[in-house]
């Protein structure tokens, strides 16, 4: 089993809890995991990036080479549209139609989205609205989570997991709840 995650949104989704949940699920599952990520020039608003490799093998590197990433999962639309090119042929993606419109010239989102549709395997949510279903749009990025799920290749049981392991401690168990029922809104997607 390997998989090489592209992980792309700005500063304030929660990708990095996102990347976290993922990471604690693969290592309470026993596999080898290496990651990677970057920060943008703001805390809110700022690109933010992470590179997610598991695999029952040992791992050398934490960078995923361009045309090899098996998923991209975007927080927004456009920045997933500028980590595609990592995604290999038979990859998928899975990410937000909701922008985070944070400069002036934002592109139209309806041709973001096009540009995303032309990869084969891909899936497209309103992750903002789930999390709202849930109980709080925070939890927008664990609504993305679910809806890759079957693409990551961690189990169900595993990633609820990673959810309680993560988030115990930093929330309350009714946010917690609200974070799983947003994983559970994703996954029926």
């Amino acid at each position: 089993m390997k998989r090489d995650i592209v992980l792309a949104g700005v500063g304030g989704q929660g990708l990095l809890s996102l990347t976290a949940v993922i990471t604690k699920a693969a290592t309470e599952a026993g596999l080898y995991v290496k990651q990677a990520e970057v920060h943008g020039m703001s805390q809110r608003g700022g690109m933010v990036e992470s590179h997610v490799r598991l695999s029952d093998q040992k791992i050398h590197s934490p960078i995923i080479r361009e045309g090899t990433a098996d998923l991209i999962l975007a927080l927004e639309p456009m920045e997933g549209l500028r980590h595609i090119q990592y995604l290999s042929p038979d990859g998928a993606f899975v990410g937000s139609t909701v922008p985070f419109v944070n400069i002036p010239d934002y592109p139209e989102i309806e041709m973001i989205l096009a540009e995303i549709r032309k990869t084969e395997k891909h899936r497209l949510i309103d992750a903002v609205a789930l999390g709202k279903r849930a109980g709080t749009s925070r939890a927008a990025n664990m609504a993305l989570l679910g809806a890759a799920a079957r693409f990551i290749g961690l189990s169900e049981e595993s990633l609820i997991s990673g959810i309680e392991s993560v988030f115990s401690g930093r929330l309350d168990e009714e946010a917690i709840e609200a974070n799983i029922a947003a994983f559970r809104l994703g996954l029926a997607s």
